[in-house]
């Protein structure tokens, strides 16, 4: 092992092209195992024995300075001593997350008082392609619900991992918590077979609400109505009583009931539905308050715990809205200004300001709701 002081070639490290994000494979042999990343180029070879790609590109480049990419052990080659450095810690946590990196970069630029007005958020989409392995990216529109359900789960997966816990701000705000009584049949094939019932809890960050099919037929005037449905009415599935059925992994009834509420309530109306030929896009619009939705009213709540109110009032903050065909169709999103209760309306470039009237008459495909009292205590803990 090598201290700070022993090894020459520290200065040699070029932070600015360093990028973990990219899959873990030596760029020579194409081995996806024992590899280590050059802190001088940044690219990957495998090994550090005299037979190796990263021993000969240490050589022939004079590259010194590499980094295992899994145990975060740095080495000195050829020598292949170890070097114990705090000042390399910085690169250990950009190894173990690029794209949380980027996150707080891009929401410390929004957030800072002094910076300018514009942000542009290429190097976190460039992070975001990175992890997702192009799954999400700049050239092509993604699905909202996948691409935000994918970014918590990586961002709490990220965090836990760098702090040792189970547990990451992310968590904090969107996780809740459901209470599921689950109905089968034994199986046996007895018309007279036992109904095993199993209650247990599970987490979620965001409730999928099933909307009603839309009507087939036309009205008097020969024209299809676009139908409406209270949200309260398709929350009603997460009440405890109300009875869903489902198909896999086998056939089971269900029954639903949220037992610990998060901070930040996120929503999902299931509008898209597959077939076997193509899919389909359900118009019904739901009716929902922008403020105080009152989520004891038609969802019984367990009891808050001695010296705690019960907090089940709700206020949009966010909505996001798919306009036209299921497959060459466009989403904006509706977002609040808090401190001056202002609504602006966004897509892609064009920002413009809007009015809570329009926000509620739009084809809500996701939602995102504040718990009252809490945005102000959220951002004392940040």
């Amino acid at each position: 092992k090598k201290r700070p002081e022993d090894c020459p070639y520290l200065h040699t490290i070029n932070r600015q092209v360093l990028n973990f994000n990219f899959k873990k494979k030596c760029s020579v042999s194409n081995q996806v195992y024992n590899v280590y990343a050059c802190l001088v180029c940044g690219k990957y070879y495998q090994g550090r024995s005299r037979q190796s790609p990263a021993y000969a590109h240490s050589l022939k480049e004079d590259h010194h300075i590499y980094i295992n990419l899994e145990t975060e052990r740095v080495y000195c080659l050829p020598d292949g001593d170890e070097i114990i450095d705090p000042s390399l810690d910085d690169i250990r946590h950009n190894c173990k997350s690029h794209l949380v990196n980027q996150f707080g970069e891009l929401v410390r630029k929004i957030w800072a008082p002094n910076f300018k007005g514009q942000i542009y958020p290429h190097e976190f989409l460039q992070a975001v392609m990175g992890a997702s392995n192009k799954r999400f990216g700049m050239d092509k529109q993604s699905n909202p619900v996948e691409f935000m359900s994918w970014l918590l789960n990586a961002l709490h997966a990220d965090l836990a991992s760098f702090n040792g816990e189970n547990r990451s701000i992310i968590q904090d705000c969107f996780r809740g918590e459901l209470e599921i009584v689950k109905e089968k049949k034994d199986g046996s094939g007895d018309s007279n077979n036992l109904v095993m019932e199993e209650t247990y809890r599970a987490p979620f960050v965001m409730l999928g609400l099933d909307l009603p099919p839309p009507p087939v037929f036309r009205d008097a005037e020969e024209k299809i109505t676009t139908p409406q449905v209270p949200l309260y009415k398709i929350m009603k599935k997460f009440d405890g009583e109300s009875v869903t059925e489902v198909v896999r992994p086998c056939k089971a009834s269900m029954r639903y009931h949220i037992a610990i509420l998060p901070q930040y309530l996120i929503l999902h109306m299931r509008r898209f539905t597959k077939n076997n030929y193509f899919v389909e896009k359900n118009p019904t619009l739901v009716k929902f308050p922008v403020k105080n939705l009152e989520l004891k009213d038609y969802n019984p709540l367990p009891p808050p715990n001695e010296n705690e109110e019960l907090r089940s009032k709700y206020d949009l903050i966010a909505n996001t809205v798919h306009d036209g065909e299921p497959d060459t169709g466009s989403y904006r999103v509706f977002v609040q200004q808090k401190s001056e209760e202002l609504w602006y309306e966004i897509q892609d470039l064009r920002v413009a300001e809007s009015h809570p009237d329009v926000v509620a008459l739009s084809e809500a495909y996701i939602q995102i709701y504040e718990q009252q009292h809490w945005g102000s205590n959220l951002v004392e803990k940040i």
